[in-house]
């Protein structure tokens, strides 16, 4: 089958592997048009079709017959663990079955030094994983008492165990099977079902009625008008990789040439290369998410303006990463479903009941996050430089931010946003561009991989993120927040004071036939109570004279 996909890799100067992959995810769409006409009646014929589209894709079109045996095997492995083991061990064995699995064909990916052009059955693995582990959690779940249990638990736990055709459909989805989006069991029983859709059941029956071809099929409408947007905004992000990714990509950063060109041209052009790397990551996650939306997945109610909504299949949002104001936008918007994945089974997980998340949950929660990415060191430099970003972020966010709000605006869950001051769009353009830069610089080694090479790219553009981030952190830990702190004591207290007197001002104002001449504002310090007594006695020998 290369033959067929051997002229456009020569035309476009992608791999073999490449093309294969875009392929897939672009042929999925008239699959998913043909996936959601299999009548809900039948949720088993909708089981059958995905499992066989995906080993379709895994076997005479990929030619992963030996990672397709491996990820049947745990698959099945999993099914039957979590059936048959009843202990509180059970997601947990799951998890280190899974990982284990997954971290072995990791190391033979580096054995053999497998690009990121290079097909193999690791990456699939990896969203598999994530679903076979959240399946063992859910199944947990079920068993649990329900007051033990928070929101998310509650909606996702598994009281009734599957069928195997069931579970194999689960694991099976095609869209998202090779590289994301991830789903829970009940995300994909609600599409199966139909029941996805019953809270939009009341608003679409005229359009049934009115339609007769509807009747059978009860979709929301929109579906297909985004979908296809995804894909057409997906191929635009596949051109822009194919035309400029070989000319501007993080290897050029360890050539002479690089090396040769000024600091400031260094540092503009590492921007560059940062976004072309991302380009194909946008592509394919945002192909896959059109092709989700194409079988059903991913409805999430109505606009104000009666415009359906599809964002539960979406894996990254391109407009925050790249106009992030600060890194918890970026790493929020970046690989959302791997996101909420390490956040439900892993930091939650290994809190202790009755506590709260700590300095252990975020340790377990890193490690969990890079062994998942794989065993090349240069995973494990950007995660550790990030941890450091993240830090940074909070510690700006707690201690400087608020100096550029309104003394008296409190920032909490559901309050309304600040005034956008000239201070805080400042800010603002500030944080972007800081984010940008650190994003790019950080992403360096998890794109070369290796040591060495990591260490001579940041060197080339002279470790300007090392040296922000370490100043940051110098300046609040070496008494920077004790500074910041007491200025916003001054700003906050200064603006009850201010508070207290344009209430004074309205109550007097408000009084009949009192002179606005007359009024007198109170002190507000010392030095206030001073200036009034010395015109006091001013006024006083004026008058006596």
């Amino acid at each position: 089958m290369d033959a067929l996909f051997e002229p456009i890799a020569e035309a476009t100067g992608g791999s073999i592997d490449q093309i294969k992959l875009i392929a897939c995810l672009l042929f999925s769409y008239p699959l998913g048009s043909v996936y959601i006409r299999i009548p809900s009646s039948h949720p088993e014929l909708k089981h059958i079709f995905s499992i066989l589209v995906t080993f379709f894709y895994l076997i005479p079109v990929l030619g992963l017959w030996g990672g397709a045996i491996q990820l049947l095997v745990s698959v099945l492995a999993t099914y039957y663990m979590a059936q048959r083991i009843e202990r509180p061990s059970m997601p947990w064995l799951v998890f280190i079955f899974t990982m284990g699995h997954l971290t072995i064909n990791h190391i033979i990916r580096t054995y053999i030094e497998a690009g990121y052009d290079t097909m193999e059955i690791s990456g699939p693995q990896m969203v598999l994983t994530m679903k076979l582990t959240t399946f063992a959690w859910n199944i947990w779940d079920g068993r649990r008492p329900s007051e033990d249990l928070d929101k998310w638990q509650t909606e996702q736990r598994v009281v009734e165990y599957p069928s195997l055709l069931e579970f194999l459909g689960y694991a099976f989805y095609f869209p998202g099977f090779l590289v994301g989006p991830y789903l829970t069991y009940n995300e994909y029983q609600a599409l199966v079902t139909g029941s996805l859709y019953k809270a939009a059941e009341q608003r679409e029956w005229s359009a049934v009625n009115e339609t007769s071809h509807l009747t059978k099929r009860l979709v929301p409408h929109g579906r297909k008008r985004v979908a296809f947007k995804k894909m057409f905004i997906g191929l635009i992000f596949l051109a822009l990789y194919v035309l400029f990714y070989p000319e501007l990509n993080y290897g050029i950063t360890i050539e002479d040439e690089f090396e040769s060109r000024r600091l400031l041209s260094r540092i503009i052009l590492l921007q560059f290369c940062g976004f072309f790397e991302r380009t194909k990551y946008y592509a394919v996650w945002t192909l896959t998410e059109g092709a989700s939306i194409q079988t059903g997945l991913g409805f999430t109610g109505y606009t104000e303006s009666g415009s359906t909504k599809w964002e539960g299949a979406a894996n990254v949002n391109v407009m925050n990463i790249e106009f992030a104001e600060n890194t918890k936008v970026l790493l929020d918007s970046w690989n959302m479903k791997t996101n909420i994945w390490l956040r439900e089974c892993v930091y939650k997980r290994v809190t202790p009941k009755g506590k709260k998340p700590g300095f252990r949950s975020s340790l377990a929660t890193f490690a969990t996050s890079a062994f998942w990415h794989g065993i090349a060191p240069g995973y494990y430099l950007s995660f550790f430089f990030y941890a450091f970003v993240q830090t940074t972020g909070r510690l700006a966010r707690s201690y400087l931010r608020p100096l550029v709000l309104p003394a008296n605006y409190v920032a909490q869950r559901g309050a309304p946003p600040p005034p956008q001051t000239r201070k805080k769009q400042l800010y603002d353009v500030l944080g972007v561009i800081t984010t940008v830069m650190l994003t790019n610089y950080g992403t360096l080694p998890f794109m070369l991989l290796n040591i060495d090479d990591s260490f001579v790219a940041w060197n080339n553009v002279v470790w300007y993120g090392h040296f922000v981030v370490a100043g940051a952190l110098v300046f609040f830990y070496m008494g920077g927040s004790t500074l910041l702190t007491q200025v916003q004591a001054v700003r906050v207290k200064q603006a009850g004071y201010q508070m207290e007197r344009d209430e004074i001002n309205r109550s007097v104002r408000s009084l009949p036939g009192t002179p606005v001449k007359a009024l007198t504002l109170p002190p507000v310090d010392e030095a206030a109570r001073a200036l009034e007594k010395e015109l006091a006695k001013e006024l006083a020998g004026g008058q006596g004279k």
